[in-house]
């Protein structure tokens, strides 16, 4: 929990107040496996009725945390950014080291023997990592839309899907609860179709059901988007953003539909088999000397 001080930073009581919360709500999210975007952590604060919901109320916040962080009152890693990352080679100290890594990192295709084949699709990059931890721990491919999808990468999926043969794909789609968030649901089915057929694109959130259920602060709807007049028509004039729905009913959502696919037999099957072969690797880095003079 690295709380580093770099300035010396004078704030106001209510400002204290707020950042009290704000550690209150990090370390919430950090005991059930979560971190947080800057605007996750505001949708807290609006959804518990801390701060408004506007431009300038998330600025402010945004400015506190900025502050907070400087002066050592809020811990570096508990604010996160999901869209801006250093990409480099891994690398090992001995091969010994790699084998070892390697009898961790050992998985099979869980997915090949069943009769199922999900991904799950989410509308934003800065989303991915609420969504990875559940994903990952299902062996669930998982993929960032940014908005509508590029022709190139949905034409690139229609043909990865279409390689599962006789299994049936199943892409979980999330998006925001807003005029184009809505659409993109409709888009993905579409150019899926025409580009292979026979799929299922189910959309597991943001949905309305879902708004009345968790009450999200509202956005007011896009009137500049093209949709909007119809979707005005039908849910009103305030949309939610995906964003304001909390890690734990994400994972929670993504968890309970997954595991739903799964023939349970097969999956603890491979599962062993899984673990064998770690257990066999990990036998291998722990004698690695004589398993080079074997094949010497």
């Amino acid at each position: 929990m690295p709380l580093i001080k770099y300035r010396d930073v004078k704030f106001h009581k209510s400002t204290l107040l707020q950042i009290q919360m704000a550690n209150a709500i990090i370390t919430e999210y950090q005991e059930q496996g979560f971190d947080l975007t800057l605007r996750q952590l505001y949708y807290q604060f609006v959804s518990r009725d801390i701060i408004p919901n506007t431009l300038r109320a998330y600025k402010q916040l945004g400015a506190v945390v900025n502050d907070a962080r400087l002066a050592g009152l809020i811990d570096w890693n508990a604010i996160v950014d999901r869209t801006r990352f250093l990409r480099a080679l891994p690398h090992w100290d001995s091969p010994a080291d790699i084998c070892r890594a390697g009898a961790q990192q050992f998985r099979i295709d869980r997915w090949a023997n069943q009769r199922y084949r999900p991904e799950v699709w989410i509308e934003k990059d800065a989303l991915v990592g609420v969504i990875s931890q559940v994903c990952n721990a299902l062996s669930v491919p998982f993929f960032s839309c940014r908005g509508y999808t590029s022709q190139s990468e949905m034409w690139a999926a229609a043909q990865r899907l279409e390689s599962y043969g006789d299994q049936t794909p199943v892409i979980f789609h999330f998006g925001d609860h807003d005029p184009s968030g809505l659409d993109m649901t409709r888009d993905i089915t579409d150019r899926l179709e025409m580009f292979m057929g026979g799929l299922r694109v189910e959309r597991l959130a943001l949905n309305y059901d879902q708004v009345l259920q968790y009450k999200p602060p509202p956005n007011p709807a896009k009137t500049t988007d093209a949709r909007a007049k119809a979707y005005i028509k039908e849910f009103g004039h305030e949309s939610w953003e995906l964003d304001a729905l909390s890690p734990t009913a994400l994972a929670a959502l993504i968890q309970g539909e997954i595991e739903a696919l799964q023939d349970k037999t097969i999956w603890k099957a491979d599962a062993r088999t899984e673990k064998n072969g770690r257990e066999e690797l990990a036998s291998v880095a722990g004698d690695w000397r004589k398993a080079v003079d074997a094949v010497a």
